[in-house]
Parts: structure tokens; sequence; C-alpha cells
């Protein structure tokens, strides 16, 4: 009785975990994520951020982009000192990735970023 009752804790504690995952990453690719909304931005002097790898960076992104992979995000505009209430669009290739990066840096206290999403998206929207 005793084992079955740890497997079902164990069970339960692994469910709960991946719940909270799941909405916590739902809530980053919920956000923003507007091609018009980014290109307005873009076009007032927003900094451009592709959080893609930099391989997906060199087979093709934004006029004006700079490459920051997503992971290092906080760390590489601490190292370009950006201001922290500098209007920054990030994308990537869905825009998963540059929604993880906008919640880490709203975390820092960046107070002007916005996901852009996907970079196909938004180089299409910019054509039309």
């Amino acid at each position: 009785m005793n084992i079955i009752n740890k497997g079902f804790k164990v069970s339960s504690y692994f469910i709960v975990t991946l719940l909270l995952l799941l909405s916590i990453s739902q809530s980053s690719l919920a956000a923003d994520k507007n091609p018009q909304t980014a290109w307005s931005k873009i076009d007032a002097g927003a900094l451009v951020v592709d959080v893609r790898t930099a391989q997906e960076f060199a087979s093709g992104h934004l006029d004006n982009a700079i490459n920051i992979p997503f992971e290092a995000i906080a760390e590489g505009l601490n190292k370009l000192n950006i201001d922290k209430e500098r209007e920054i669009v990030l994308y990537c290739r869905s825009g998963r990735r540059s929604g993880i990066a906008n919640d880490t840096l709203i975390e820092k206290g960046y107070t002007n970023t916005y996901n852009g999403g996907g970079y196909k998206m938004l180089s299409n929207h910019k054509k039309q």
C-alpha cells in the first residue's frame, strides 16, 4: 500500500510540474506577435534583436537586426550597454524563443520590449 501512495505522490508532482511548465510556455507563446505593431516599433527606431542561433541569423535576417541568442539575451544587451527603457523588438523563427527572451528581459527590468514573433511572418508582412 505504501508503494502505491509513493507512486501516486510522484505522479501527482510530475503532473503539477508539467502543467505549470505548459502554462508558463503558453504565456510566452501568446504574448505580442503582431507584425503590424512590430513594424511600427521598428520603423520608429526600436532596436531589432534576432534571438535565433548564429547559423539561423546567417541564413537570413531583418535589416538592421543584431543577433543575440535567446539564452544569452540579458547578458548580451548588458554588454552592449542597452538602456533598460529602450524600445526593443525581438524575433526568432516562430515566436517561442523571442517570447522566452521577452520574459527574461522583463524579469531583468527592461520596460519596453516586444515579441515580434517569427522571422518569415515579419519579413513577409514588410513586403505587403
